[in-house]
């Protein structure tokens, strides 16, 4: 596996790779990113990973200067994955000036988690389109557990006429249900041991929601309610539309159900497509 910091290297080194595959990751790889990388082999000639812990997507209080660097573990699992390119910049490399032009995305960046996140998905998607032009996919692989991000990813690429398909891939779990995160090393035991139920509300919420309930306020205040009891502190459950997560309008249109809840200093998200 090549490793290359500099933009100009990577480039020279994906000169004639045939179909180039991208998953970009923040580091601190597990199951889940793996299990892009793997699945992105399926989608092209050369796999590029890339490592990047983006400082425009971090709120003040958020965990920027703590969140976990495992930069040669990293590297083991993706070189055992058979990624054949891993860009892994500096902020210099990546930010050599003051980064002073952004992607704005629009309404859809201020509901949900962009509510709770002011500016993470400008942060976002300016990040994420500086690594397309790095990196030249033709196909970049994005996670669906963080759906809201994959959902302005994707429209931010069809709008701009990139020309890169966009891959949704499907939520990895642990056995007790719990979406496999880099957040979830910060967790105690006891909260790790607690940690499932944010799945199990939501497979309940899809269960009802087959079985006819329609009344979906109801179903997001009882499912906050269960999590306050068991001392979450919950930013939202909701039941959206996929296509462009607004307030459903009907139980016939595809359904996903959101969630983002702290437990303890830890915040959690998950969804559930219906």
């Amino acid at each position: 596996m090549q490793i290359h910091a500099s933009i100009p290297a990577l480039r020279a080194a994906l000169t004639s790779r045939g179909r180039i595959v991208f998953v970009p990751t923040m580091g601190n790889l597990h199951t889940g990113h793996i299990s892009l990388m793997q699945q992105a082999r399926a989608h092209g000639n050369t796999v590029v990973a890339s490592i990047f812990v983006n400082r425009l997507q971090f709120g003040p209080n958020e965990d920027f200067d703590t969140y976990p660097r495992t930069f040669q573990a990293d590297c083991d699992k993706l070189q055992a994955a058979g990624v054949d390119v891993l860009f892994a910049p500096t902020e210099k490399d990546l930010y050599p000036e003051p980064q002073e032009y952004f992607i704005e995305p629009p309404a859809i960046q201020n509901v949900l988690d962009g509510e709770f996140r002011p500016g993470h998905f400008r942060g976002v998607a300016t990040v994420v389109s500086k690594l397309f032009n790095c990196v030249q996919p033709d196909v970049a692989l994005f996670g669906k557990k963080d759906y809201q991000q994959l959902m302005v990813i994707r429209n931010m690429t069809r709008q701009l006429a990139m020309p890169i398909d966009i891959v949704g891939g499907e939520t990895v779990r642990a056995e007790d249900g719990l979406a496999l995160s880099s957040r979830n090393g910060y967790l105690s035991t006891a909260e790790r041991a607690e940690a499932p139920r944010l799945y199990r509300l939501l497979t309940g919420i899809r269960q009802a929601i087959r079985s006819g309930a329609s009344d979906f306020a109801a179903l997001e205040m009882q499912a906050v309610g269960e999590l306050a009891a068991a001392g979450w502190k919950t930013d939202y459950v909701a039941v959206r539309q996929q296509a462009d997560l607004t307030m459903p309008k009907g139980v016939d249109v595809p359904l996903v159900v959101l969630a983002a809840s702290r437990l303890g200093a830890t915040r959690l998200i998950d969804n559930i497509e219906i």
